[in-house]
């Protein structure tokens, strides 16, 4: 980047405690939000700190931080940025400024029902606050960087597990009762966990017979998410996956283990309409190779659609974890 792109307020730096405040890196990373999304707020709506060493690198005070989280909340509702922004500098409407100034007592109605508007996350990672504010606001460069940090930091199991599954789950719960307000907040975080997975996998494995591990949904079954980051997961320990996706057909399915010669098949249903208990019993009983020495797949059964329907035999490990392990047991 050429010298001039890189003064005025585009130069401020993300690397270590500065002296005077907070850098803007530390500020992103506190609020859940990308740096960039905080140097935007500066420029295009003046939520900028007040000091700077030397005229040009960002310095936040704990004020500064105030303001910043008072936006994020606000953009969260659905608020535009400019009422947000206008809002969090401090210029209230009149009937709210009286109301903060008659001392204590119950927020103004018109805030409480802004408040409701955000998701119920519970005692959760930090992380999940800035996914969660990133995916109402449909702001998907700080959605992929946050997603990708996380994974970073606490690998595909534990990124999946304490941070994307109840920030899914806020959201579900959120839709349900909202009618169809959410639903697109839904599919566009589905879809960025997606692409943060793909990113943050190693290369595929290559193929070792008797090592392979088939995943599929069952017939009828499109939600690929979780399959999907147990691909990762699995791949990620140095096993060969061999990935099929969502609603598989029958023929197509048992096609694909005999070509395939797995190891083990994992079958996902989400809901007891798409788990099929005569389709998991036939996979178990494939058999491969020539006489005297025919293998067989082991088959797990996964996702909530198998509860209360145990097919003997067959293992149904209750989440991710349990998953990975039982597919890759020797994996460090």
């Amino acid at each position: 980047m050429s010298a001039r792109g890189r003064t005025g307020d585009d130069q401020d730096d993300t690397e270590g405690p500065p002296d005077g405040g907070l850098t803007t890196g530390d500020v992103a990373r506190r609020l859940g939000v990308a740096p960039t999304t905080v140097r935007t707020w500066d420029r295009r709506y003046g939520l900028g700190p007040k000091t700077r060493t030397g005229g040009r690198h960002r310095r936040w005070t704990p004020a500064d931080v105030a303001k910043l989280d008072r936006m994020c909340a606000l953009t969260a509702t659905g608020l535009p940025p400019a009422e947000a922004a206008r809002l969090a500098r401090g210029a209230e409407p009149a009937e709210a400024r009286s109301a903060r100034a008659a001392g204590p007592g119950p927020a103004p109605s018109r805030r409480r029902s802004k408040a409701g508007n955000g998701l119920r996350l519970g005692n959760v990672r930090q992380e999940c606050r800035g996914v969660a504010r990133a995916a109402l606001r449909l702001d998907a460069a700080a959605l992929d960087d946050l997603l990708l940090a996380a994974i970073d930091e606490h690998g595909l199991v534990a990124a999946w597990t304490e941070v994307v599954v109840p920030t899914l789950q806020a959201v579900g719960r959120k839709w349900e009762t909202s009618g169809e307000k959410y639903v697109e907040v839904e599919h566009f975080l589905s879809w960025h966990v997606s692409g943060a997975l793909r990113q943050a996998a190693p290369r595929t494995v290559p193929d070792r017979p008797g090592s392979t591990v088939m995943l599929a949904c069952t017939p009828g079954e499109t939600h690929t998410l979780p399959l999907e980051v147990l691909s990762a997961a699995l791949t990620e320990r140095g096993v060969p996956v061999r990935m099929f996706g969502g609603a598989l057909p029958v023929d197509p399915l048992l096609a694909a283990v005999r070509r395939t010669g797995p190891a083990a098949v994992g079958l996902w249903a989400q809901s007891r309409a798409t788990a099929s208990r005569p389709l998991a019993q036939h996979v178990a009983a494939m058999e491969w190779g020539v006489r005297g020495a025919r293998r067989s797949p082991a088959v797990l059964t996964l996702g909530p659609g198998w509860a209360g329907q145990t097919v003997a035999g067959l293992a149904r490990p209750p989440g991710l974890a349990e998953a990975v392990a039982a597919l890759a047991p020797d994996a460090p």
